[in-house]
């Protein structure tokens, strides 16, 4: 083969020199020829060419190969954002979203700026994920429902006379050792395309954290996937077992994963432990070539599946052939959450500090809805939530699906409002007069949230006024700073559309003036990504 190789190279540069009018097309013999000893190149993204030299005669010597290092095809895939435009009251008043407490993206943003670094592309970047990626202070429920809603309002810093509304969501924490018992599905991507230091190596170290912290009665399937998929260990509660089946994991093969997720949910319904956790682990680069690739047709399989009472949780790996898009949509639909495992440290956040979020749900379906007060706002903003937009009908709709919360989840939306009489985004209009409004002078508008317990058809309400008036913003709590400085970071990183004069240096400002408490150091190692950001955003221009 390798002889065939050379006689290939040999012959198709001396067409190309005939080519080009400088020699003819010798007939080349074994004496007329030498041949480097270097072996043929293996690599998979290589192209070898073959230098050559005139001699004496037009013939061709072939001296020694060389490379030509050609870096894969970028195939990362992220689903459109385009952020929230404003909206005229008067025109529509009512905003309804689904929750959202997915934070892949901003451990993928972080991949990007720390691993890659560059700028993220915009369409990574999910303010909503980028907020919700840390814990927030507000109180928990005391009324016996499962969260507790509460509202801020704070003067803004992107838009002069605009205010932010802040509203925050904690749901009711629970210790692990008080979790109900798991059944758990690892699902894990053995295929070619895991075989980098930042993916299956890394699964296997985040599966060992997971591990550890179960209990005697937690059970553990383990599947894997390439060409085919394959039971690699039957449900167990034994560590050991589960451990050695863990190491043995190798990366090969194409990557086949709807065949895969069929046998985790039917392993799952196996194992089925009722008001107990059943939840399938997927842990993949979401590179699926094989099968079933189509991104709605799998979208619809989560969905189909998730009405057995299993949810799944997606945790994303690795870079270049990363499909990021389909991660998200998969977890949201299969009643899950999305993380991106960037580093072991997120690992041991997401698998052994944070398992009871990441594990047991809380509250399924919640839905917010805003009805502003014409009388007192003029314009407003979502910030984030492109794509966990609901119709207004939706709300109270129980068969319309919507995000889970898990145990001690902190979920944060922000709203920016122009007040009634205040110049805003949007032109008065020409030939519309001003309808009359008729509304409290005492309230913003009105907070309405829909949820269900775990596994129940009917949702229950909770609603609230959100009353009128705003402190300035470095008078408001640690909460809304915090949450304002995240948020303004990834506006800054969409292209800062709606960031008016806010600077890098504000946002820093502000960072730094709230970095505490931080007991594990993620505010000040998001300092350091926003200095980052910085640095990289001056550099493009």
């Amino acid at each position: 083969m390798r002889h065939t190789q050379k006689r290939i190279g040999l012959a198709v540069i001396a067409a190309m020199l005939a080519a080009c009018g400088q020699v003819s097309a010798p007939s080349i013999s074994a004496n007329e020829r030498t041949v480097s000893a270097a072996p043929m190149p293996t690599e998979s993204y290589a192209e070898v060419v073959y230098e050559a030299k005139m001699v004496a005669q037009p013939q061709v010597m072939l001296t020694r190969p060389v490379m030509l290092n050609m870096q894969p095809e970028n195939t990362e895939k992220y689903g459109q954002i385009d952020p929230n435009p404003v909206h005229a009251v008067a025109q529509s008043p009512i905003s309804t979203f689904s929750v959202d407490v997915d934070t892949g993206s901003y451990a993928n943003v972080r991949r990007f700026l720390n691993k890659d670094n560059r700028l993220p592309p915009t369409n990574a970047v999910r303010i909503e994920e980028l907020i919700n990626y840390f814990d927030y202070d507000d109180a928990q429920p005391r009324d016996n429902k499962p969260f507790a809603v509460h509202t801020e309002v704070a003067d803004s810093p992107w838009k002069t006379d605009a205010k932010l509304i802040r509203i925050g969501i904690k749901a009711q924490d629970i210790a692990t050792k008080q979790l109900p018992p798991a059944n758990l599905v690892f699902l894990v991507d053995v295929s070619g395309s895991m075989n980098s230091e930042d993916k299956l190596p890394l699964v296997k170290q985040t599966l060992h954290l997971l591990t550890e912290r179960l209990r005697p009665q937690d059970k553990v399937t383990l599947i894997t996937y390439a060409s085919g998929e394959k039971l690699l260990l039957s449900a167990t509660s034994d560590k050991e077992k589960i451990i050695a089946a863990v190491d043995s994991l190798q990366a090969n093969g194409a990557t086949h994963g709807e065949q895969a997720i069929q046998m985790a949910y039917r392993e799952a319904q196996k194992h089925f432990i009722k008001n107990g956790i059943n939840r399938i682990l997927l842990a993949t680069d979401g590179d699926f070539n094989v099968g079933i690739t189509d991104f709605n047709a799998l979208k619809d399989l989560a969905a189909e599946k998730r009405k057995s009472g299993v949810s799944l949780t997606t945790l994303g790996y690795g870079t270049g052939n990363y499909n990021e898009h389909l991660m998200e949509q998969l977890a949201d639909t299969g009643d899950g959450n999305y993380s991106y495992i960037d580093n072991i440290k997120e690992a041991q956040k997401v698998l052994q500090r944070q398992l009871s979020s990441t594990l047991a749900t809380v509250a399924q379906d919640v839905k917010i809805q805003v009805e502003f007060n014409p009388a007192t706002v003029q314009e407003y903003r979502l910030v984030g939530y492109e794509n966990r937009m609901l119709k207004q009908e939706d709300f109270n709709n129980d068969k319309v699906d919507a995000g889970d919360i898990g145990a001690g989840h902190s979920v944060t939306a922000i709203y920016e409002i122009v007040p009634t009489g205040k110049q805003g985004w949007l032109d008065k209009s020409r030939y519309q007069d001003a309808p009359k409004v008729s509304g409290s002078l005492k309230e913003y508008g009105f907070v309405k949230l829909r949820y269900k317990k775990p596994n129940t058809p009917n949702s229950l309400l909770i609603e609230q006024p959100i009353a009128v008036g705003s402190k300035p913003l470095a008078r408001a709590s640690n909460n809304m700073q915090w949450a304002v400085a995240v948020a303004s970071y990834g506006q800054q990183l969409q292209g800062g559309k709606y960031n008016g004069n806010m600077t890098w240096a504000d946002m820093l400002k502000l960072a730094q003036n709230n970095a505490k408490p931080d007991p594990y150091g993620l505010r000040e190692e998001f300092i350091s990504l926003l200095q980052k950001a910085q640095s990289l955003s001056s550099q493009a221009k």
